[in-house]
């Protein structure tokens, strides 16, 4: 294997700046994954969260020259969460007879697929909560939604996400708070997905 394979963000961001896009092009595959899920939990399409991670990583490369910071993956992360917020829009434009019913629809959990060992039983139980969790974010303002998603699937601190947001701390702790009342509300109306969601988190803590 390459030995580049080993090298920290910040030795690729070097190089890309001097024009390696083979060191560019690292920094995509070490990072597509997470960008592509994070623009997923967002726009619950995966033909929106295609264009907006491609569009994401076309913006962070056009602005790489300016990047001064010490976290890459920070942001790239903020450049991810507004080229989220802009398809979002854009979409919503293009056509507003589309309802959120229509867009849950079309959603497929971004959650991976577990260990086929965990059973049929399971399996079922994971996707329900997942595809539940997933139809309330989508209720929520895309603002409580990214700062939400942030803390809360990505283990992002709130210092982070007002970094990544460009909004205040205060103001990234209010719409995390407000965004989890939805949640618990659409926990509390099914109490049985409750226990079903901590049964599976209980179980991914543990592997």
């Amino acid at each position: 294997m390459s030995a580049e394979v080993e090298l920290t963000d910040e030795r690729l961001v070097s190089l890309s700046k001097d024009g390696n896009l083979a060191a560019f092009n690292s920094l995509v595959h070490r990072y597509e994954s997470q960008v592509y899920t994070l623009c997923l939990r967002l726009l619950g399409s995966h033909q929106a969260a295609e264009d907006a991670a491609q569009e994401a990583f076309l913006s962070a490369y056009r602005a790489l020259p300016t990047f001064s910071g010490t976290n890459f993956r920070s942001w790239l992360f903020r450049i991810a969460a507004n080229q989220s917020k802009d398809e979002w829009r854009r979409r919503k434009r293009k056509d507003k007879a589309s309802s959120l019913d229509e867009l849950f629809d079309q959603f497929e959990s971004p959650i991976d697929v577990p260990d086929t060992s965990a059973g049929v039983e399971r399996l079922l139980e994971m996707k329900e909560v997942s595809e539940i969790v997933q139809r309330a974010l989508l209720e929520l303002p895309m603002d409580q939604r990214q700062a939400v998603i942030l803390v809360d699937i990505h283990d992002y601190r709130y210092e982070e996400v007002a970094q990544i947001t460009g909004a205040s701390l205060g103001t990234v702790k209010s719409r995390v708070h407000r965004g989890r009342e939805r949640l618990r509300q659409v926990f509390t109306a099914r109490p049985e997905l409750l226990a079903a969601y901590r049964r599976l988190d209980n179980h991914e803590g543990r592997s």
